[in-house]
């Protein structure tokens, strides 16, 4: 094997990522030719990777096991997507994972691209035991205010489980008149597998729907900020009005109210 040219070998290992056959990196590590040597170092990076990105998902897995331990054995991950957005709605999830399911790449949706988001996200609907949205309109987040707006769509994607939890893992916080024990945990969508996978479902499905608005309500940029309060999205509030959509609680958004005329027809 390691008689072949260095170029096979590559292409064969590093190109196609294939198998390592036992003891080859060693050989390589030993070899008189430099590019040999050199792919060596590249395997062994490779592998070392590997390993490290093995190890952190197993380590998403620590409160999901600590909970197995106790007797617990259908466990709900819940976080929310949109609180920081002046239009749209709020956006929770609800995800129950088969045990220490192996998820490359699994992370928070906060550090992930939006194409591994999506890729992800597929994934964990074809592959979990359960999973469900809940959504809170901007109607009620201004009547609720946004964190109780959350919480009430993170219960309604827990009461749509078609599989109920016996156990549900929170991010940063717990869901009132909820009777299922739970556990709130700060920065939970990057310490927990469930909640992560919560999280990567809820932003893409509230991504989703604001494309969706995008095309209904063109001229914003919905598609691109998502109803995030950039320059851009500011710009265009202070240009062409108000939308039904938005978040009249807002700050923002009132003070557009306050010097230009309510287009909430539209």
């Amino acid at each position: 094997m390691t008689s072949r040219p260095v170029g096979w070998l590559i292409e064969r290992y590093v190109t196609e990522g294939r198998p390592l056959p036992d003891g080859l990196i060693d050989v390589l590590t030993n070899d008189r030719r430099r590019g040999a040597r050199q792919l060596a170092i590249r395997l062994r990076s490779r592998v070392d990777s590997i390993a490290t990105e093995e190890r952190r998902i197993r380590d998403l897995f620590q409160f999901e096991n600590q909970l197995h331990e106790e007797g617990y054995r259908l466990i709900a991950g819940v976080d929310e997507a949109g609180v920081g957005p002046l239009a749209g709605p709020v956006v929770a999830a609800a995800v129950i994972l088969p045990d220490n399911h192996h998820l490359p790449g699994l992370d928070d949706s906060k550090r992930l691209s939006e194409a591994r988001r999506v890729d992800l996200a597929e994934l964990i609907r074809s592959e979990a035991i359960s999973w469900a949205i809940g959504i809170s309109t901007e109607q009620e987040i201004d009547q609720l205010n946004i964190y109780h707006a959350g919480l009430q769509a993170m219960h309604r994607a827990v009461t749509a489980l078609p599989i109920l939890p016996d156990h549900l893992l929170v991010d940063a916080r717990t869901i009132h008149s909820c009777h299922i024990p739970q556990r709130g945990i700060v920065r939970g969508d990057s310490l927990s597998a469930s909640i992560a996978a919560a999280s990567i479902i809820a932003k893409t499905t509230r991504d989703a729907m604001m494309v969706d608005l995008d095309r209904q309500y063109p001229g914003y940029g919905l598609a691109i900020h998502k109803g995030y309060p950039t320059p851009a999205h500011l710009e265009m509030i202070r240009r062409l009005g108000v939308l039904p959509i938005h978040r009249r609680s807002f700050r923002p958004v009132q003070l557009a109210l306050g010097s230009q005329p309510d287009e909430s027809a539209r």
